[in-house]
């Protein structure tokens, strides 16, 4: 994995400016260098400059990048972030055609891919990708993005220069390029966090190319196109059958991504979907006399403090010890602390260059950290139950009749500590009610759906077009500001479209949530784990950690009169709130973000509106 950047433009020469633009693209990648540790470079032609800093995963030593390539006098260059998983057939089927190929990277399989068959041959690609080519010839810049949207790419136009980036960091170092907050991005903020509607970079003027799209920038200015999305169809394959058909896509999406020429691990839970991918990629390892490392997280004083509730009916570890003896595996329990969680809030906005999932988000990426001490790469469960129909609203009958985003299903708890005129000023309702009528309407339906089985495919699609891109996001930016790649098997094009059109009573088969997976994990898991309830990622019980927070917020926030956040709250119902007990049940967005997490997003707001000098406008 790495990261991209860089500008075009067909109105100036940059080469009259080569030390200029060269600093510009230096400072670019440098601002992402904890995406790609090991190497970087830069590129700059007259009309485009191109920047990578680069992880080397696969050919250590020949995947330098910006890379060119020719072909009969057509020359192009590119910067990749991501990872194929079909290189070999790629490269196989172009050897076929003349290819020949100076490197065993994947780089060079894309360059000779799209100079073989143009814009359109990113249908061809199994893989979580981000890339932009320049191709000076036919006056375009193209920027490319993976299906499942796992690899990030944002772009702004300022005047007539494309900006683009893995992340925002390195636009916003655009000279003269301002960090600033409209109506919309505050909603964003506010309303929708830490979700983010699909396209929008919340910055004003900075936008995200969506999942399965790429665009073209020329003279003629910007244009996007869709190549890839869901569609529905009727499923006509018997339970049986689909059983295999999903056993088989699952295991050939998780053999694929353990290719590296580095060691793998994988993010071990004990729950059925990373002990899945565990117990595929330990089996494989075993067949090379190789034996699988496996992490495992949680926090300093669970056992003593944990409570269990609907959301999180058991703890991990049991589970986990199982599955670790079960797989012989090289298991390594990590914890984190109530002061590691709290500190990592701030590398947790560095790494989003946003507020993110407050402390579910930084204590993964102080786990991404200690795992990064041993591993480059990591596969996870991620996906699964946006795919399988995992969480528990896919279940609930209030959430199937309610007409809003199911992971948040009332906005008080939004609006406790904000003030009335700001409140005013959102109109909360009317912009989260919008966003939801918005994606209900992008369901794609079959015209022989019943009213049930149409709710079924808009949860499900709201899951997959806005859930599952949060954790996408997560993923992504705690592993890679660590300088870890994190692959998500689940998350391959093939298993969703497949798994889109089975029947909810195969997928969910005598109302036992994931049915489908826990059969196609039968000849690899023990019974207790395939059959374990769902139990999500952990989070801390221990109550000094929320006294710990509310400290941070009456010093940092409540006792700054600089600080930017006061004007949207109201200081006298932030001290109550600070002052009184939280429920740890009901949380205010997904399944774990409670009272305490309200604390560290408000905390995580405050110190990115410093840091980025954010003016609101």
């Amino acid at each position: 994995m790495c990261g991209i950047s860089g500008f075009c433009c067909f109105q100036q020469d940059f080469t009259c400016h080569t030390e200029r633009y060269s600093d510009i693209l230096t400072r670019m990648h440098q601002l992402q260098a904890h995406r790609g540790p090991d190497d970087h470079g830069i590129y700059l032609a007259s009309h485009a400059g191109l920047s990578h800093a680069r992880l080397s995963i696969i050919d250590l030593n020949g995947g330098h990048q910006p890379m060119l390539r020719t072909a009969e006098d057509h020359t192009c260059a590119i910067v990749y972030n991501g990872e194929l998983y079909n290189t070999e057939e790629l490269r196989r089927d172009l050897i076929s055609r003349k290819n020949t190929f100076e490197t065993a990277s994947d780089t060079e399989v894309i360059l000779a891919s799209y100079l073989e068959y143009g814009a359109d041959f990113v249908n061809r690609l199994n893989g979580i990708f981000a890339f932009a080519i320049w191709d000076p010839a036919a006056k375009r810049l193209l920027l490319y993005r993976d299906r499942s949207g796992v690899k990030p790419l944002f772009y702004s136009i300022q005047a007539d220069t494309l900006l683009f980036a893995s992340e925002i960091k390195s636009i916003l170092a655009w000279p003269g390029m301002k960090a600033r907050l409209d109506r919309q991005g505050l909603n964003e903020v506010f309303s929708m966090g830490p979700a983010r509607t699909g396209g929008c970079g919340i910055f004003q003027g900075i936008h995200e190319i969506l999942p399965g799209h790429f665009a073209l920038y020329g003279p003629d200015g910007f244009s996007q196109h869709c190549y890839w999305k869901l569609k529905s169809l009727p499923h006509t394959d018997s339970y049986q059958t689909t059983v295999e058909k999903t056993t088989a896509l699952v295991l050939d999406s998780i053999r694929r991504q353990m290719v590296s020429d580095v060691p793998i691990c994988t993010f071990l839970s004990g729950g059925i979907d990373s002990s899945l991918v565990s117990a595929v990629c330990a089996k494989e390892l075993q067949k090379k006399g190789e034996r699988l490392c496996t992490f495992s997280f949680d926090f300093a004083g669970n056992r003593e403090n944990f409570k269990a509730n609907a959301f999180q009916p058991s703890q991990d570890r049991p589970y986990v010890e199982q599955m670790a003896s079960f797989l012989n595996s090289d298991h390594r329990y990590l914890e984190c602390s109530t002061v590691q969680q709290a500190d990592y809030l701030k590398q947790s906005v560095d790494a989003h260059d946003l507020p993110a999932m407050a402390d579910v988000d930084s204590s993964l990426l102080y786990f991404c950290s200690q795992v990064r001490l041993t591993h480059k790469v990591t596969l996870t469960g991620e996906c699964a139950d946006e795919i399988f129909g995992g969480y528990p609203w896919f279940h609930k009958e209030e959430c199937f009749r309610a007409h809003t985003f199911p992971w948040t299903m009332d906005l008080k708890a939004r609006q406790v500590l904000l003030n009335g005129d700001f409140l005013k000023y959102l109109n909360m309702e009317e912009y989260v009610a919008g966003r939801y009528e918005e994606s209900i309407r992008e369901t794609p339906y079959l015209d022989s759906d019943s009213p049930v089985e149409k709710r079924r495919r808009e949860i499900s699609w709201l899951n997959q077009r806005w859930f599952m891109q949060t954790l996408l996001n997560r993923m992504d930016r705690t592993s890679m500001f660590c300088g870890l790649e994190a692959r998500v098997p689940f998350a391959d094009h093939r298993i969703l479209e497949y798994v889109w059109n089975v029947p909810w009573d195969m997928k969910a088969k005598n109302g036992i949530a994931k049915a489908l997976l826990r059969e196609c994990g039968r000849d690899y898991l023990p019974n207790a784990i395939r059959h374990r309830r769902k139990s999500p990622y952990p989070k801390t019980y221990d109550n000094g950690y929320e006294s710990l927070l509310a400290g941070r917020v009456r010093e940092e926030i409540l006792g700054d009169s600089s600080s930017p956040v006061l004007q949207f709250i109201d200081r006298k119902k932030t001290e109550q709130f600070l002052d009184s007990p939280s429920d740890y049940g009901k949380p205010w967005y997904g399944q774990l973000m409670a009272a305490p997490q309200m604390i560290a997003y408000l905390w995580q707001i405050n110190y990115w509106m410093k840091k980025y000098q954010i003016e609101v406008v």
